[in-house]
């Protein structure tokens, strides 16, 4: 069974930064792909970002762009998304994910974190 686990989420203010983590256990050699998905309250799930195994390829959310960055640890087994700028608009919860390379869909999901953003 393959799990994620989400930390460094918080409150900060208009204009801070934040860095979460999402660290995977459990059958991590089949990550792929693994990725940041967001959802606020009354809303969708929008996604934020991702990035492959090695690190070589990311892909990000319009509303993201230039203000977060995603990157991986060289095992592969940790996520990281550093989110600078941050604005009001941002607050939801963050979820990270993960799938195989066969897979269409992220399969694998943490429980989520907190970010808030509000003076």
């Amino acid at each position: 069974q393959l799990q994620l686990v989400e930390s460094g989420g918080g409150l900060v203010q208009p204009g801070g930064s934040l860095r979460l983590s999402c660290a995977a256990s459990g059958l991590t050699p089949s990550l792929y792909w693994m990725g940041w998905f967001r959802q606020a309250p009354g809303k969708e799930r929008e996604f934020v970002a991702s990035i492959v195994r090695r690190g070589t390829t990311t892909v990000y959310g319009d509303s993201v762009k230039g203000r977060f960055t995603i990157s991986r640890d060289n095992g592969g087994v940790t996520v990281y998304l550093q989110m600078n700028s941050l604005k009001p608009e941002d607050t939801a919860v963050y979820y990270c994910a993960g799938r195989r390379i066969q897979s269409r869909n992220y399969e694998y999901w943490g429980q989520g974190t907190q970010v808030t953003v509000s003076s």
